[in-house]
């Protein structure tokens, strides 16, 4: 894919707000663009399963990368209709899915109800915590380069963080190192599920390239990056133990603290390519 789908933003996902404060050492009053959050209902087969607090838009892509990362579906083709209304109190997202993919969900008794970068509020069971993710099946080597290449270009994609400094982004970069797609959203997780749906809505074979956030990479966040067959998280903050330990056991490469020209790998340096 040599085009980047647009993002669609289906509200307004800033607005202004009165500030008061101090600029040049002078009390200032001024307008702020801050970014909206609001609730996002994810609902199956018409049964209400998790509520997130997310930037409005995007909504299909978030849906469906939350189905596929989360193990809802298995793969998009299970996913028969999605659409999304909106209402005084938020947003919801219908998506209709394959009657064992529902069966497996209500087996699942989990009631995840969100707020910004929660990734597991409510789960209730450990197993459903951490899931054991198939292995990623890719050869693909990644070289220092092309992470700086990506790092370069990414600040000036970030719309949404231009218009409010309140957002996260997460990109997926050819094995070059070029940005073609990217999500924003107030969660970081959000943020990771928006661009993954993306992917696997537009049929993209994600493992041939690898994926930066602009946030430290958690255990969920390695978790749903191995489901998409990603085999190289890029993060500019930290990463967690569990992070490491889930990255090993999944065969993905895990880089932290990616800043200018500095990089740390926690898991499979042999598969990357340091200069």
């Amino acid at each position: 894919m040599d085009m980047p789908v647009t993002p669609a933003f289906a509200g307004q996902a800033w607005r202004t707000v009165e500030v008061s404060g101090v600029r040049d050492q002078q009390p200032m009053q001024w307008r702020d663009c801050v970014a909206e959050e609001v609730p996002v209902a994810l609902e199956f087969n018409g049964i209400s399963h998790a509520v997130m607090m997310a930037s409005p838009a995007d909504f299909e892509d978030f849906a469906y990368g939350f189905a596929l990362t989360e193990g809802v579906v298995d793969n998009a083709a299970q996913i028969f209709d999605c659409d999304w209304s909106c209402t005084a109190l938020g947003y919801t997202v219908h998506l209709t899915i394959a009657a064992s993919c529902f069966a497996r969900l209500k087996g699942m008794r989990r009631n995840l109800t969100g707020r910004t970068g929660c990734g597991l509020c409510g789960t209730e069971s450990l197993t459903h915590a951490v899931r054991q993710i198939e292995s990623v099946q890719t050869s693909v080597r990644f070289s220092a380069a092309a992470v700086r290449r990506a790092l370069a270009a990414l600040r000036d994609r970030q719309v949404l963080l231009s218009i409010s400094g309140a957002t996260h982004a997460a990109a997926w970069c050819s094995g070059d190192g070029q940005i073609k797609w990217i999500r924003e959203d107030v969660g970081r997780h959000n943020a990771l599920d928006k661009l993954l749906g993306a992917l696997s809505r537009a049929g993209c074979d994600a493992s041939c390239g690898f994926v930066v956030v602009t946030s430290r990479a958690s255990f969920e966040m390695v978790q749903k990056t191995a489901a998409a067959g990603v085999a190289l998280l890029v993060a500019v903050s930290g990463v967690t133990s569990l992070a490491v330990e889930v990255a090993q056991r999944t065969d993905l490469v895990l880089a932290g603290f990616a800043r200018g020209g500095d990089i740390s790998l926690y898991s499979h340096p042999q598969r990357f390519e340091l200069d």
